[in-house]
């Protein structure tokens, strides 16, 4: 347990794990209720959806430019003022629903609203990460428990909300959720964050965007990470949206069968995060990225093929495990190779790679789900994903020249010589 909480001993990450943990649970919270609320005033799949596909696009939009102010403004003073936003936003809609005043209209800018919020909080916690970690060798730690956090908080707050819902309405989900930013705003002001070393730049926005999409896509091992991850989100993320079809219509159950397969997923995620917090350093995750994306896309093809529930079960949990360690793997590994006049730009990237084209594989694996069946349409991302990391896996070799200097320069590997061994120089056989 050391060794896996071993990120803690940073006072203010520490405090930030803390406070961001409470508030994940209501934002899970509100997440369930929002859903449960939409199809409670309106029956319908459609609106459920366009609201869903409100909330996340400008992430899509927005993501690249927060990304450009994450690199110059003070990112602590961004995080507070982020926080106390999306504190607004919930505190809004619990009004407007407890006053029984709420629209779906009213829900659709709120949604819009939060989706710009989550645009900026993303690329800014992310990079404050490495911020609040004073020791560079406890960088991979600290990702992987920030993954841990959320998968805790994605089995506790749907529970919690589920109860809350039934037994006085979505109302107090939202009111919850709301106070649940005191936790988080009071631990980034608790903080004693180091004075930022990167300048602030009054150059224009457009100038900085075109350098961060060049520097990104100009290095290889960068580029083929955000493309794989921008595969995987379009192509084999959607699969959660397709559950309630294969739960109900090819399992034959009911939204209990629903629960335990989402649940099952978020165990094998929780698993996957533990695992990659008790490894001891970066060495190894260039091949894992490609491993894990192999394994999520034969945790979906099984998934497709299985017609009994604990089979499923089984599938969900390889598919979660798959799923989190390929996205906390490529977050670490980036962190680790990015220049840190850019680190908010790449970030900025890496959300608009998860979150930022998720609508679109949404609405993509719905219109193939509808033309050839759910099934099929998992068993399609399932072979796409298992064909990204096979390609991904054959340019490890190739990109070992680029990445050594860059963790010698850093320092991120402890045995900094001739010799060290780079997070892609795990190709190697008996490598960690």
């Amino acid at each position: 347990m050391r060794q896996i909480l071993r990120a803690l001993r940073h006072r203010n990450y520490r405090l930030f794990f803390f406070g961001q943990s409470i508030s994940l649970i209501g934002t899970w919270m509100q997440q369930i209720a929002m859903s449960w609320l939409v199809y409670r005033l309106t029956s319908s799949a459609f609106l459920l959806g366009l609201v869903s596909f409100a909330a996340n696009v400008p992430i899509l939009l927005v993501a690249p430019f927060a990304g450009i102010l994450a690199d110059r403004w003070n990112r602590h003073r961004m995080l507070v003022i982020i926080q106390i936003l999306a504190m607004v936003q919930a505190l809004i809609l619990a009004a407007l629903v407890l006053t029984d005043s709420i629209t779906i209209w009213e829900i659709m800018v709120l949604g819009v609203f939060l989706g710009v919020i989550n645009a900026f909080d993303m690329p800014v916690r992310q990079t404050y990460v490495v911020e609040m970690i004073e020791h560079r060798e406890d960088l991979s730690n600290a990702i992987a428990l920030n993954s841990s956090m959320f998968n805790i908080a994605r089995l506790v707050g749907p529970s919690i909300a589920g109860i809350l819902i039934a037994a006085v309405g979505e109302g107090y989900c939202f009111l919850l959720n709301g106070l649940s930013y005191i936790a988080v705003i009071v631990a980034l002001l608790a903080m004693r964050p180091a004075v930022q070393k990167i300048e602030t730049v009054s150059a224009p926005i457009w100038p900085g965007l075109k350098e961060g999409f060049q520097y990104s896509f100009g290095f290889p091992p960068i580029r083929s990470l955000l493309l794989l991850l921008s595969l995987v989100s379009i192509i084999g993320m959607p699969y959660t949206v397709l559950m309630p079809v294969m739960a109900k219509s090819v399992l034959h159950g009911g939204s209990h069968t629903l629960g335990f397969l989402v649940g099952a997923s978020g165990v094998g995620a929780l698993i996957g995060a533990i695992y990659l917090a008790s490894r001891r350093s970066v060495r190894g995750l260039g091949k894992l990225i490609p491993t894990s994306a192999v394994i999520f896309g034969v945790g979906l093809i099984t998934l497709s093929l299985s017609r009994q529930v604990w089979l499923s079960l089984v599938f969900m949990l390889i598919t979660g495990f798959g799923m989190i360690v390929q996205m906390a793997s490529t977050n670490t590994v980036l962190q680790t190779i990015v220049d840190d006049d850019k680190r908010g730009r790449v970030m900025g990237l890496y959300t608009m790679s998860i979150r930022g084209v998720a609508p679109f594989g949404s609405l993509l694996a719905g219109i193939i789900a509808s033309a050839i069946g759910t099934p099929q349409t998992l068993l399609i991302g399932g072979l796409f994903c298992i064909a990204g990391g096979l390609f991904f896996a054959r340019n490890l070799e190739s990109w070992r020249s680029l990445v050594r200097p860059i963790y010698v320069r850093k320092g991120i590997v402890p045995a900094v010589s001739a010799g060290i061994q780079s997070a892609t120089e795990m190709t190697k056989p008996g490598g960690d």
